[in-house]
Protein backbone atom coordinates (compact mmCIF):
# COMPACT_ATOMS: atom_id res chain seq x y z
CA UNK A 1 0.00 0.00 0.00
CA UNK A 2 1.20 3.51 -0.80
CA UNK A 3 2.16 5.15 2.49
CA UNK A 4 3.93 8.23 1.10
CA UNK A 5 1.98 10.76 -0.98
CA UNK A 6 0.77 14.34 -1.30
CA UNK A 7 -2.98 14.76 -0.81
CA UNK A 8 -4.24 17.90 -2.51
CA UNK A 9 -7.35 19.89 -3.23
CA UNK A 10 -8.13 23.01 -5.21
CA UNK A 11 -10.83 25.63 -5.14
CA UNK A 12 -11.57 27.15 -8.55
CA UNK A 13 -13.71 29.85 -10.13
CA UNK A 14 -15.41 27.35 -12.46
CA UNK A 15 -15.21 23.96 -14.15
CA UNK A 16 -12.98 24.60 -17.18
CA UNK A 17 -9.19 24.21 -16.70
CA UNK A 18 -8.57 26.36 -19.77
CA UNK A 19 -11.04 29.16 -19.10
CA UNK A 20 -11.39 29.28 -15.31
CA UNK A 21 -8.83 29.95 -12.60
CA UNK A 22 -7.43 28.31 -9.51
CA UNK A 23 -8.42 30.23 -6.36
CA UNK A 24 -6.77 28.19 -3.63
CA UNK A 25 -4.35 25.27 -3.36
CA UNK A 26 -4.15 23.12 -0.25
CA UNK A 27 -2.11 20.00 0.37
CA UNK A 28 -0.74 17.71 3.05
CA UNK A 29 2.47 15.77 2.59
CA UNK A 30 2.20 12.29 4.09
CA UNK A 31 5.15 10.06 4.92
CA UNK A 32 4.53 6.60 6.38
CA UNK A 33 0.86 7.54 6.79
CA UNK A 34 1.64 10.61 8.93
CA UNK A 35 1.27 14.25 7.89
CA UNK A 36 4.73 15.82 7.86
CA UNK A 37 4.08 19.11 6.04
CA UNK A 38 1.17 21.22 4.88
CA UNK A 39 0.83 23.70 2.04
CA UNK A 40 -1.80 26.34 1.43
CA UNK A 41 -1.89 29.31 -0.92
CA UNK A 42 -4.55 31.74 -2.05
CA UNK A 43 -4.33 32.61 -5.74
CA UNK A 44 -5.46 35.93 -7.18
CA UNK A 45 -7.43 35.11 -10.35
CA UNK A 46 -7.39 38.74 -11.47
CA UNK A 47 -11.17 39.08 -11.57
CA UNK A 48 -14.08 39.07 -9.10
CA UNK A 49 -14.89 35.73 -7.48
CA UNK A 50 -18.27 34.49 -8.75
CA UNK A 51 -21.01 34.77 -6.14
CA UNK A 52 -21.83 31.04 -6.16
CA UNK A 53 -18.16 30.23 -5.50
CA UNK A 54 -18.13 32.57 -2.50
CA UNK A 55 -21.30 30.92 -1.19
CA UNK A 56 -19.71 27.47 -1.50
CA UNK A 57 -16.19 28.20 -0.26
CA UNK A 58 -16.42 31.42 1.73
CA UNK A 59 -13.67 32.90 -0.47
CA UNK A 60 -14.54 36.49 -1.33
CA UNK A 61 -13.12 38.74 -4.00
CA UNK A 62 -11.35 40.73 -1.29
CA UNK A 63 -9.70 37.57 0.06
CA UNK A 64 -8.62 36.46 -3.42
CA UNK A 65 -7.11 39.86 -4.16
CA UNK A 66 -4.71 39.31 -1.26
CA UNK A 67 -3.45 36.15 -2.94
CA UNK A 68 -0.46 35.74 -5.24
CA UNK A 69 -0.39 35.09 -8.97
CA UNK A 70 -0.51 31.50 -10.20
CA UNK A 71 2.85 32.08 -11.92
CA UNK A 72 4.37 32.50 -8.46
CA UNK A 73 2.35 29.89 -6.58
CA UNK A 74 2.50 26.94 -8.95
CA UNK A 75 6.31 26.59 -9.18
CA UNK A 76 6.39 26.73 -5.38
CA UNK A 77 3.72 24.01 -5.16
CA UNK A 78 5.54 21.86 -7.72
CA UNK A 79 8.60 21.99 -5.49
CA UNK A 80 6.46 20.96 -2.50
CA UNK A 81 5.11 17.94 -4.39
CA UNK A 82 8.37 16.84 -5.96
CA UNK A 83 7.85 13.44 -7.59
CA UNK A 84 5.34 12.25 -5.00
CA UNK A 85 2.27 10.24 -5.83
CA UNK A 86 -0.66 12.66 -5.61
CA UNK A 87 -3.97 11.82 -3.96
CA UNK A 88 -7.37 13.44 -3.92
CA UNK A 89 -11.11 13.02 -4.20
CA UNK A 90 -11.89 13.08 -7.92
CA UNK A 91 -8.23 13.90 -8.39
CA UNK A 92 -8.48 13.97 -12.18
CA UNK A 93 -10.52 17.18 -11.99
CA UNK A 94 -7.89 19.00 -9.92
CA UNK A 95 -5.12 17.52 -12.06
CA UNK A 96 -6.60 19.09 -15.19
CA UNK A 97 -6.28 22.57 -13.69
CA UNK A 98 -2.77 21.92 -12.40
CA UNK A 99 -1.53 20.41 -15.65
CA UNK A 100 -3.08 23.15 -17.81
CA UNK A 101 -1.53 25.91 -15.72
CA UNK A 102 1.79 24.07 -15.58
CA UNK A 103 1.78 23.68 -19.37
CA UNK A 104 1.16 27.41 -19.78
CA UNK A 105 4.47 27.88 -17.96
CA UNK A 106 6.31 25.15 -19.87
CA UNK A 107 6.17 22.75 -16.92
CA UNK A 108 4.47 19.43 -16.12
CA UNK A 109 2.73 18.20 -12.98
CA UNK A 110 3.23 14.76 -11.34
CA UNK A 111 0.72 12.39 -12.92
CA UNK A 112 0.70 9.22 -10.80
CA UNK A 113 -2.35 9.45 -8.57
CA UNK A 114 -4.74 7.74 -6.19
CA UNK A 115 -8.40 8.71 -6.47
CA UNK A 116 -10.45 8.18 -3.31
CA UNK A 117 -13.66 8.72 -5.28
CA UNK A 118 -12.86 5.80 -7.59
CA UNK A 119 -12.06 3.57 -4.60
CA UNK A 120 -15.28 4.55 -2.84
CA UNK A 121 -17.35 3.87 -5.95
CA UNK A 122 -15.86 0.38 -6.15
CA UNK A 123 -16.30 -0.65 -2.53
CA UNK A 124 -19.20 1.46 -1.25
CA UNK A 125 -21.83 1.25 -4.02
CA UNK A 126 -24.62 1.02 -1.46
CA UNK A 127 -24.10 4.56 -0.15
CA UNK A 128 -26.51 7.17 -1.55
CA UNK A 129 -23.65 9.65 -2.07
CA UNK A 130 -19.91 9.39 -2.45
CA UNK A 131 -19.17 13.08 -2.08
CA UNK A 132 -16.18 13.77 0.13
CA UNK A 133 -18.25 15.23 2.98
CA UNK A 134 -20.73 12.36 2.94
CA UNK A 135 -17.98 9.74 2.94
CA UNK A 136 -16.28 11.52 5.82
CA UNK A 137 -19.58 11.46 7.72
CA UNK A 138 -19.77 7.72 7.02
CA UNK A 139 -16.33 7.22 8.58
CA UNK A 140 -16.80 9.93 11.23
CA UNK A 141 -13.97 12.03 9.87
CA UNK A 142 -14.29 15.61 11.09
CA UNK A 143 -12.79 18.78 9.61
CA UNK A 144 -13.09 22.38 10.81
CA UNK A 145 -14.10 23.73 7.40
CA UNK A 146 -15.43 22.11 4.25
CA UNK A 147 -14.77 23.41 0.74
CA UNK A 148 -11.48 24.97 1.76
CA UNK A 149 -8.54 23.41 0.02
CA UNK A 150 -6.21 22.34 2.85
CA UNK A 151 -9.03 20.93 4.98
CA UNK A 152 -10.44 18.96 2.05
CA UNK A 153 -6.96 17.65 1.20
CA UNK A 154 -6.52 16.42 4.76
CA UNK A 155 -9.99 14.86 4.68
CA UNK A 156 -9.16 13.00 1.46
CA UNK A 157 -5.97 11.67 3.04
CA UNK A 158 -7.80 10.42 6.11
CA UNK A 159 -10.54 8.92 3.95
CA UNK A 160 -7.91 7.01 1.94
CA UNK A 161 -6.53 5.54 5.14
CA UNK A 162 -10.01 4.48 6.29
CA UNK A 163 -10.74 2.88 2.92
CA UNK A 164 -7.40 1.07 3.02
CA UNK A 165 -8.10 -0.28 6.50
CA UNK A 166 -11.43 -1.64 5.32
CA UNK A 167 -10.68 -2.88 1.81
CA UNK A 168 -6.95 -3.03 0.99
CA UNK A 169 -6.43 -6.66 1.95
CA UNK A 170 -7.09 -8.83 -1.12
CA UNK A 171 -7.84 -5.69 -3.17
CA UNK A 172 -4.36 -4.22 -3.54
CA UNK A 173 -4.64 -3.30 -7.21
CA UNK A 174 -7.46 -0.83 -6.55
CA UNK A 175 -5.17 1.14 -4.23
CA UNK A 176 -2.26 1.37 -6.65
CA UNK A 177 -1.50 4.77 -8.23
CA UNK A 178 -2.83 5.23 -11.75
CA UNK A 179 -1.41 7.47 -14.45
CA UNK A 180 -3.57 10.51 -15.10
CA UNK A 181 -3.98 12.05 -18.52
CA UNK A 182 -5.18 15.48 -19.53
CA UNK A 183 -5.09 16.85 -23.06
CA UNK A 184 -3.40 20.19 -22.63
CA UNK A 185 -4.40 22.99 -24.94
CA UNK A 186 -1.51 25.35 -24.56
CA UNK A 187 -2.85 28.85 -24.91
CA UNK A 188 -1.23 31.59 -26.93
CA UNK A 189 -0.11 34.78 -25.20
CA UNK A 190 -2.63 37.59 -25.14
CA UNK A 191 -2.43 39.98 -28.06
CA UNK A 192 -1.39 43.60 -27.66
CA UNK A 193 -4.90 44.73 -28.66
CA UNK A 194 -6.44 42.49 -25.98
CA UNK A 195 -4.13 43.81 -23.27
CA UNK A 196 -4.63 47.46 -24.22
CA UNK A 197 -8.42 47.07 -24.23
CA UNK A 198 -8.43 45.23 -20.89
CA UNK A 199 -6.17 47.83 -19.31
CA UNK A 200 -8.41 50.65 -20.56
CA UNK A 201 -11.51 48.81 -19.35
CA UNK A 202 -10.07 48.38 -15.86
CA UNK A 203 -9.06 52.03 -15.69
CA UNK A 204 -12.52 53.08 -16.89
CA UNK A 205 -14.22 51.13 -14.11
CA UNK A 206 -11.47 51.99 -11.56
CA UNK A 207 -10.64 48.32 -11.01
CA UNK A 208 -7.33 47.68 -9.28
CA UNK A 209 -5.44 44.40 -9.51
CA UNK A 210 -1.95 43.20 -8.66
CA UNK A 211 -2.08 40.57 -11.40
CA UNK A 212 0.54 41.06 -14.12
CA UNK A 213 -1.63 41.33 -17.21
CA UNK A 214 1.36 40.67 -19.47
CA UNK A 215 1.54 37.11 -18.11
CA UNK A 216 -2.05 36.21 -18.95
CA UNK A 217 -2.90 34.03 -21.93
CA UNK A 218 -5.27 34.93 -24.74
CA UNK A 219 -8.19 32.98 -23.27
CA UNK A 220 -7.52 34.29 -19.74
CA UNK A 221 -7.62 37.91 -20.93
CA UNK A 222 -10.78 37.20 -22.93
CA UNK A 223 -12.43 35.59 -19.92
CA UNK A 224 -11.42 38.43 -17.60
CA UNK A 225 -12.67 41.04 -20.06
CA UNK A 226 -16.02 39.26 -20.36
CA UNK A 227 -16.39 39.05 -16.58
CA UNK A 228 -15.68 42.76 -16.11
CA UNK A 229 -18.16 43.74 -18.83
CA UNK A 230 -20.79 41.43 -17.35
CA UNK A 231 -20.37 42.91 -13.87
CA UNK A 232 -19.57 46.55 -14.63
CA UNK A 233 -20.63 47.16 -18.23
CA UNK A 234 -18.81 48.28 -21.37
CA UNK A 235 -16.89 51.51 -21.76
CA UNK A 236 -19.05 54.33 -23.07
CA UNK A 237 -17.02 56.51 -25.38
CA UNK A 238 -17.14 60.19 -24.58
CA UNK A 239 -17.36 59.72 -20.78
Amino acid sequence: MIRDYVALDLEMTGLSPRKDAILEIGAVKVRDMEVTETYTAMVNPGFPVPEHVTELTGITTEMAQQGREIHTVLPEFLKFCGQSVILGHNIGFDFGFLQQNAANMGKTFPDMAIDTLAIARKFLPELPSRKLGDLCDHYQIREERWHRACDDADAASRLYQKLAEAFFEENETYFEPKKLTYKVRKDAPATKIQKVYLNDLMKYHKIETNVALDLLTRSQVSRLTDRIILQYGKMIRGD
